[in-house]
């Protein structure tokens, strides 16, 4: 069987998309991926002719897969169609409101994915196969329950990053590539995929959700991408990289010896302690981010559910900065139940810990999400998910009064954190509706800029000098590089447009110029 991934480009690679492929070559079959913006798109797949292509689907972007889908029907009648990942596990009900899907994934994809390729290969009744929502050819949907989740995440292999690579130029010659060392968490945060997956999905309890690779394989797999594409920086993306100390003693011991590689971790501050942070800082650690998300106490561990104090947060931020590595913060704004006074709270309480490289996301209550049903309850109007903002950190699903404010107040975030003496020109700037195009501008240059910043620091400790690896010269070619991929957008967007009609916000929606992706393509 031929699969294809379709996929627009998103700020790093897909660790999702590997993992299903690297199982769906295991198992004989053969994998590809085709990235948008291409203006060739609907050529290459004619011309790879898949039996299957699979969507990774976010809320949001549903409507403009759903359209992609309907292209690739046009040209390939016969291809089978699965959509999988966060919307359609959370939402099922998309499977009976897009016309053109064949299947949703909901959960894990590895196993059920490759037991449905086997069962359609060999001309077998596949409705019964686990983990999928198929719909029938005279549209009677069919609902099957999940499988277990896999436990020995080594089992799996390594992600089949040829897949990505292969497509994806720019993902390919990046220096910094990402892994993941494990799957799940324990905690239960009302605005996290994590709680509802554990529980509405598969019922299960911490000990079977959240699992760990082991050290060994997980070095390995470092190992096996630095032998075969650049890799000079290494970004773990766990939700929670100290989760266990036996786990992160043994890879602070190992990691520096066997691959030495500067490294970045996000670190819960409830579980942080300054042990952690030194052998995080002597194995090679130079960027740490600590989950802020909100200063106010009934905002962060009310609502949020953080379960933090605010001398954790405090603590966790001095050890960093007391261990010479880059301090990063993740905030949230736009929490129901908060006020605008408290985003500027937390914007004083980056300041307080003199975070390097503050990062700020404007909260969304995704479906199934804890706080979509907090919010509702509160009394605050959510918008439909067919209307849910395609970029989530441009502005809010709630219906707050007063909107632009809080969209505004995101953008002078990270400014006015390495700027304190901005705040009170933010505080009378955020009113304006007309300045919010500029501030877009400006969030998004500044960003790039402390990227520029974090990329000297890499740099630096791998005993590289020069002008290139100033911040400013390193800012000023990832802006003349990033144009181009701007000015390509624009011209696949006229081309999309003209073939898809009227659904021209579908072609404008590609995230090329998402301030992710620009803060990532480096």
């Amino acid at each position: 069987m031929k699969v294809l991934f379709l996929s627009e480009y998103l700020p790093q690679e897909m660790l999702g998309m590997m993992w299903v492929s690297r199982a769906i070559k295991d198992a004989g079959h053969e994998a590809k991926a085709l990235f948008i913006p291409d203006k060739k798109w609907l050529e290459k797949i004619v011309e790879y002719d898949p039996d299957v292509v699979c969507y990774s689907v976010t809320t949001g972007m549903h409507l403009f897969y759903a359209d992609i889908n309907r292209k690739v029907k046009q040209v390939i009648p016969k291809v089978f169609s699965i959509f999988g990942n966060a919307h359609p596990t959370f939402s099922p009900e998309y499977l009976e409101t897009t016309p053109e899907a064949d299947a949703i994934c909901r959960g894990e994809g590895e196993l059920a994915v490759v037991e449905l390729l086997n069962k359609i290969e060999a001309g077998e009744d596949f409705y019964d196969t686990e983990n999928f929502w198929f719909r029938k050819p005279d549209g009677e949907i069919v609902k099957n329950c999940q499988r277990p989740l896999v436990q020995d995440l080594d089992e799996l292999g390594f992600p089949d990053r040829d897949v990505v690579y292969e497509a994806g130029a720019i993902y390919r010659n990046s220096d910094r590539k990402v892994f993941v060392t494990q799957r799940g968490c324990p905690m239960n945060c009302s605005f996290c995929f994590h709680h509802a997956w554990k529980k509405k999905v598969y019922g299960a309890r911490n000990k079977e959700y959240t699992r760990k690779r082991s050290v060994s394989h997980v070095i390995a797999e470092i190992k096996a991408v630095r032998e075969k594409y650049p890799l000079k920086f290494v970004h773990f993306l766990d939700d929670i990289f100290n989760l266990r100390n036996d786990w992160l003693e043994e890879f602070c011991e190992r990691y520096p010896k066997e691959v030495g590689l500067p490294f970045d971790v996000i670190l819960m501050a409830n579980m942080t302690t300054e042990r952690h942070i030194e052998m995080l800082a002597k194995a090679g650690c130079v960027y740490a981010r600590i989950a802020f998300e909100a200063a106010n106490d009934y905002v962060r561990n009310a609502v949020f559910r953080k379960n933090t104090t605010r001398k954790q947060l405090v603590d966790s931020a001095r050890w960093i900065k007391k261990y010479g590595i880059r301090l990063g913060s993740l905030n949230m704004i736009g929490g129901p139940g908060g006020t605008l006074e408290d985003e500027w709270e937390t914007i004083k309480l980056n300041i307080e810990c003199q975070v390097d490289h503050p990062l700020v996301s404007i909260m969304q209550p995704y479906p199934e999400f804890d706080i979509n049903e907090m919010a509702q309850e509160m009394g605050y109007a959510i918008a439909g998910y067919d209307d849910f903002p395609v970029k989530f950190n441009r502005t809010s699903s709630i219906q707050f009064e007063n909107k632009h404010i809080l969209e505004n107040i995101h953008k002078w975030f990270p400014i006015v954190v390495r700027f304190p003496w901005t705040e009170k020109i933010a505080r009378r700037a955020v009113g304006s509706r007309l300045l919010a195009k500029p501030y877009l501008i400006m969030y998004m240059l500044w960003s790039e800029y402390m990227c520029a910043e974090q990329a000297k620091i890499y740099a630096h400790a791998q005993g590289l000098s020069g002008p290139r690896y100033w911040a400013w010269v390193d800012f000023a070619y990832r802006l003349s590089t990033k144009g181009v991929l701007r000015v390509y957008e624009t011209i696949f967007a006229r081309y999309f447009d003209r073939f898809a009609g009227p659904k021209k916000e579908l072609a404008l929606s590609l995230q090329m110029g998402d301030e992710r992706v620009v803060a990532h393509m480096d």
